[in-house]
């Protein structure tokens, strides 16, 4: 059985791709069942980037296929910010969501989107170098207060054009529509083929 490296620490990324990727034709392993836990910096002005810098980086470590994604908010009201800076977004004391809804608490204008990079790197190409990207998006907007308990970072003020957060929907609908699950949706032709034919790999372009 060929194992697949999901590139992330952070636990509810973890619940969510182990979610999506449960029908791989192969086992979905986490950096601490495998003793490669590691920060890799996420200096650059891309989600691509990012997502390519730590799917190589664990690949490297692992010598498995690995995946890694880089997601954001992006907001019309913020000129389509904070998007690769998501993750370190605030507003005063406050962090994330929180400094999200405070940063628009007076914009009528809430349209958002959010996106995700999904990067692929192989142990057998480029010494671990990322030759594949996939992408998701999801239209919607910032919510006025935080609704739903289901998800994490930006889903309890994430809104739907339905008028529902994507933290007040069931774990297999969030699934169906989300930027993660759109990208891996996307990427997941690709997946299953590199675990059961891995020479199938590509070589890697310039």
């Amino acid at each position: 059985m060929t194992d697949l490296l999901l590139a992330t620490s952070n636990r509810g990324k973890q619940r969510e791709f182990a979610r999506l990727l449960h029908d791989i034709p192969g086992r979905l392993v986490f950096p601490q069942e495998i003793g490669v836990e590691m920060e890799v910096p996420e200096p650059h002005d891309t989600y691509a980037q990012n997502a390519a810098a730590k799917a190589d980086a664990y690949c490297r470590a692992s010598g498995l296929l690995t995946v890694a994604d880089d997601s954001g908010i992006e907001v019309a009201a913020l000129d389509w910010g904070p998007g690769v800076h998501s993750a370190y977004f605030t507003h005063g004391s406050l962090r994330q969501a929180d400094a999200l809804l405070a940063a628009l608490a007076d914009a009528d204008d809430r349209r958002a989107r959010m996106v995700c990079y999904l990067a692929l790197a192989h142990p057998e190409i480029g010494n671990g170098a990322t030759s594949e990207m996939f992408v998701g998006t999801l239209e919607g907007r910032v919510a006025r207060e935080r609704r739903g308990e289901n998800g994490f970072g930006y889903d309890p003020i994430f809104e739907l054009p339905s008028g529902v957060t994507t933290a007040e929907l069931p774990e297999e609908h969030k699934d169906a529509v989300s930027h993660r699950g759109r990208a891996v949706a996307a990427a997941m032709p690709r997946i299953r083929e590199l675990l059961l034919h891995p020479a199938s790999a590509p070589p890697v372009l310039p």
